[in-house]
């Protein structure tokens, strides 16, 4: 059966190589990215307030489900949560970085940041962002929205030397690492607000921001955080049986045991970091094993027109961080296995799945159609089309 999967996800790459060539394909993806930004640029724009939608065609009544609390919340100002509109800072820095067109170091300066600058809370110590402008009222704070904001400002801040960037990425850095403590042996909580459980989402990306952070400064200490944050995890989180992540470890030890690809990818991504800065092999062998985890786990056989193919199945957000990670792995060890899958499976959902507005659907194949599309979903995959512009795949 494996060969066979090989076979289908071979033979579909050989196909797109062919009909594009490599360079056809890096021009075509990053196309794809910038249209798709320029699209949700226009159609999810609040202009009252300078920021974006949650859904597009927005909804009668506006709710959100992925809180702490875990009851819908309406959102009444029509502008969306802080986790999506983190979505497009990932967008715009990954275009700047793979381009260097000045167009997008304009955008994030000029609406994008501003924009960002609505979520900020001074009012409580460590300042932070948090999840709904902070106009509407007081709301609560995630560690994990944090981390990637600060992940964020570092790659930007590497292409830039701007120094407040810098300023800004520790400065988070700092209020993240106000959720650990001692209880379970250490590890961050995943809401400021309700400590109720440490997350893989919450401490995985913490181990990257460290490393990037030592990256940029050479300060030892951020190795020594970022080593202290990976080893927690993976004692705590990581699925013996398969090397792929659990969700999160309550404060009673009870561990729920839901897997997400973009827990996996983070941990690769922090495994790969973590090995160029030692090393030490032992942090390659994780990232390879837990990649490996993944794609059997995450992969799935759907039907598509004239067959089956082999996708990703989780949400396009979760896909496009686990595919950090294994892009990031793919540059060390050369195995383009999991990438090159990725890579079919965003060509094929460009082709075959977007909408008379040019919006894409969560799922991948195609077999489902959304009829409200998701921020987050269409952000992620402006960064996806503009790293996979970047990966040259022998063939």
């Amino acid at each position: 059966m494996k060969n066979i999967l090989i076979f289908i996800c071979g033979f579909w790459s050989l196909c797109r190589a062919c009909t594009f060539g490599k360079e056809a394909l890096e021009k075509e993806n990053l196309f794809r990215a910038d249209s798709l930004l320029r699209q949700i640029l226009t159609l999810y724009e609040v202009k009252e307030y300078g920021l974006l939608m949650e859904n597009y065609p927005p909804k009668e009544q506006e709710q959100v489900t992925y809180l702490a609390d875990n009851a819908s919340q309406q959102i009444n100002p029509g502008v969306s949560y802080l986790w999506p509109y983190s979505g497009m800072v990932s967008a715009c820095v990954s275009l700047y970085r793979t381009t260097g067109d000045s167009q997008y170091r304009k955008l994030l300066e000029k609406r994008i940041l501003p924009g960002l600058e609505n979520y900020w809370d001074d009012r409580r110590t460590p300042h932070c962002y948090q999840s709904y402008p902070v106009r509407f009222g007081t709301q609560d704070r995630y560690y994990d929205d944090n981390d990637w904001l600060a992940i964020d400002f570092c790659d930007y801040y590497a292409l830039t030397g701007k120094p407040e960037l810098l300023e800004k990425a520790i400065v988070l850095q700092q209020y993240i690492y106000s959720g650990w403590d001692d209880v379970l042996g250490g590890g961050i909580y995943w809401c400021e607000q309700k400590r109720e459980s440490k997350n893989t989402c919450s401490n995985a990306p913490a181990a990257v921001l460290c490393m990037k952070l030592y990256r940029l400064t050479a300060d030892t200490s951020f190795l020594t955080l970022a080593r202290r944050t990976y080893h927690w995890t993976r004692e705590n989180l990581r699925d013996p049986s398969d090397y792929v992540y659990w969700d999160n470890i309550r404060l009673d030890g009870t561990i729920a045991k839901q897997k997400y690809s973009y827990n996996s990818g983070q941990m690769i991504q922090a495994g790969v970091l973590l090995y160029q800065a030692t090393g030490d092999s032992t942090y390659l062998k994780d990232a390879q094993e837990t990649a490996r985890g993944a794609h059997e786990y995450f992969c799935k056989i759907q039907p598509i027109d004239g067959g089956k193919a082999l996708f990703y199945t989780s949400s396009p957000w979760f896909n496009v961080i686990l595919f950090r990670g294994l892009k990031a792995l793919y540059e060390v060890d050369g195995n383009p296995e999991y990438v090159k899958v990725m890579m079919d499976n965003i060509d094929y959902a460009w082709r075959n799945t977007r909408d008379e507005k040019g919006l894409l659907n969560a799922d991948w194949s195609g077999n489902q159609k959304d009829d409200h599309k998701w921020l987050l979903n269409n952000a992620c995959m402006v960064e996806i089309y503009s790293e996979a512009s970047q990966v040259v795949l022998e063939q």
